[in-house]
Formats: C-alpha cells, structure tokens, sequence
C-alpha cells in the first residue's frame, strides 16, 4: 500500500507559498515541508483538518492512495513488494 501526498499540486493550484501557509496553520515550515515532500510516516488529523480549512479542499485531494505494484502518473511503480509471479 502506498499513499502519496499530493499537498504539493494543491499548494500550487492555490498559489500558496510554503512559509505563509504554515503560519496559517501554526506548524513549522520544516514540518510542513516534510509533509509536502512526503518524507513523513503520519500526520494529525488536527494538522490534516487545518491544511483543508486554509486550502479549502478535501483529505482526498491532498492525500491519494495506490495499491501496491500500480504504477502511479509519473510511471514509476510503487511499492516495495519482492514477491515473484
């Protein structure tokens, strides 16, 4: 399983830099690069809902999911699976 953060796209349809969106919503600007990047294991539904509220769109915007072995739009697969058929 593998979800990919797609803040990144919503930011940039918003026109929305990174430092002014985290003072919206009160996070560090590290912090909310590492989620923009997708270099994070979880994220708060607090951080989640706060992100939502200032981009006005919904968790499925900003969070996608891809089953494993299905190659995402940028054609590269997913998933770590070294299972052989």
């Amino acid at each position: 399983m593998s979800l990919i953060l797609r803040l990144d796209r919503v930011m940039a349809d918003r026109k929305m830099p990174l430092g002014r969106l985290a003072k919206k919503i009160d996070i560090a600007p590290a912090n909310l690069s590492r989620i923009k990047t997708g270099k994070i294991k979880a994220v708060r539904f607090s951080t989640l809902e706060a992100l939502c509220k200032e981009l006005h769109c919904q968790p499925g915007d900003l969070i996608e999911y891809v089953p494993d072995g299905v190659s995402d739009e940028g054609g590269s697969r997913r998933g770590s699976s070294s299972k052989t058929e």
